[in-house]
C-alpha cells in the first residue's frame, strides 16, 4: 500500500492485521483513514489518524501510526474518542 497524502509506503504490523480481521476493517478503509482522516500528533513521529464512517456502528475508526521512511500502522481502534 502507498499513501499519496504522505508519499510513503504503508506497512501494517501483525497486531494491526489481527485487529483489522477482528473488527472487520478493510484495507480500503485503512487507506481512506490515512488519505482523508484527521491527523493528531502524539509527538514528532507518532500520530493518530481518525475518520468517521457513517455506515459503521463503531465510529470513530483510528489508526495509531509511526511516521518514518514508511508509515507503520501499529494498531487500529474502534469507538475512538478525541480528547481535548
Amino acid at each position: 500500500m502507498h499513501s499519496r497524502r504522505f508519499d510513503r509506503s504503508v506497512v501494517l504490523t501483525h497486531h494491526a492485521q489481527n485487529r483489522m480481521q477482528e473488527r472487520h476493517i478493510s484495507e480500503a478503509e485503512i487507506m481512506e483513514i490515512i488519505e482523508t482522516g484527521i491527523l493528531r500528533n502524539k509527538d514528532e513521529r507518532r500520530v493518530w489518524i481518525y475518520r468517521q464512517f457513517p455506515n459503521r456502528q463503531d465510529n470513530l475508526l483510528c489508526v495509531a501510526a509511526l511516521l518514518d521512511d514508511v508509515i507503520i500502522i501499529k494498531t487500529i481502534m474502534t469507538f475512538w474518542e478525541v480528547s481535548p
